[in-house]
């Protein structure tokens, strides 16, 4: 069986609402032989006349009459669903947002994130998981709903990014540290132990390759998976630990923090959705909401 054609739908609903095939041609500026055409059709594929000759008018037969509101309901809302979406009430909306961020993300953007969400839209949960990898699966499959992370090159090209803000690697150690006093030389910084921060258990980054650039190697005393965890033991120990600055400014309250002694890029921390999920109003919503956090921390 061939599947009908359903713009035939549209011209079933002006030709039973106007009941002339002139009035009808006229209203979706066709001649009236292409409506009249369009009529023969729809009498084939309904196996009924639809309209039938009564003097110099024409009267829906029976079948016509019992389609006539079914079909109209159908067009209004085929074309509501092509409609771009409207922005909703965001007091009335109800619904649950993934979001899966890196260590230290939720600690130091979560609480304004969340006071922001629930004094616009109450009705709306939001769900933080860690970020223990940068693959992209749980996007594409609609488990995670936003992401942060910098975006690296072997991230998908099917992902939407947007930037959030620009960042730098500094140190941090304990108040009252012996490194808290007097200028910081790469000969000073790798004098003590330090605490190298890698999700995958990596024991060289971006720090020992410029400290390597320099002839110097620090001491790696222990390795971590998080920034907050670093911190929280630089807090307790002479260790030092290497974060990013922005990332963590509310966890670093009562550290002394310094300018690393060697040249590392700055790096950009953004957001990171799928295309399903672009056109989303409360998603858009929930972005917008997301980037004026991080502008104002």
């Amino acid at each position: 069986m061939s599947t009908p054609d359903l713009n035939l739908l549209i011209t079933l609903d002006v030709l039973l609402a106007e009941g002339s095939v002139a009035r009808a041609a006229k209203r979706l500026r066709l001649s009236p032989s292409a409506m009249s055409r369009a009529l023969a059709r729809l009498r084939e594929t309904t196996g009924d006349p639809l309209l039938v000759r009564a003097g110099r008018g024409l009267v829906p037969t029976p079948r016509a009459l019992e389609l006539r509101e079914r079909v109209a309901q159908l067009v209004q809302e085929a074309q509501a669903v092509l409609r771009p979406a409207e922005q909703p009430d965001l007091l009335q909306v109800s619904r649950t947002f993934t979001l899966r961020t890196s260590e230290g993300f939720v600690e130091n953007f979560g609480a304004a994130l969340i006071a922001r969400v629930a004094e616009q839209a109450p009705g709306i949960r939001l769900r933080f998981m860690p970020k223990p990898d940068k693959d992209s699966t749980a996007l594409r499959d609609g488990t995670v709903d936003l992401e942060t992370g910098v975006v690296g090159r072997t991230a998908s090209p099917e992902l939407r990014t947007q930037g959030l803000f620009r960042d730098r690697l500094i140190g941090v150690v304990r108040a009252g540290h012996p490194l808290c006093d007097g200028e910081m030389s790469p000969e000073r910084f790798v004098a003590r132990g330090h605490i190298s921060v890698s999700r995958r258990g990596l024991e060289k980054g971006p720090i020992d390759e410029a400290l390597e650039a320099l002839g110097l190697q620090r001491q790696i005393v222990t390795m971590v998976g998080g920034f907050s965890t670093a911190l929280a033991l630089a807090q307790a120990s002479d260790l030092i630990a290497t974060v990013p600055e922005r990332h963590t400014a509310n966890l670093r309250a009562g550290m002394h923090s310094f300018v690393l002694p060697m040249s590392l890029p700055e790096f950009t921390l953004a957001m990171i959705w799928h295309p399903r999920l672009d056109a989303d109003p409360v998603h858009r919503w929930l972005r917008g909401c997301l980037r004026d956090v991080c502008a104002s921390a």
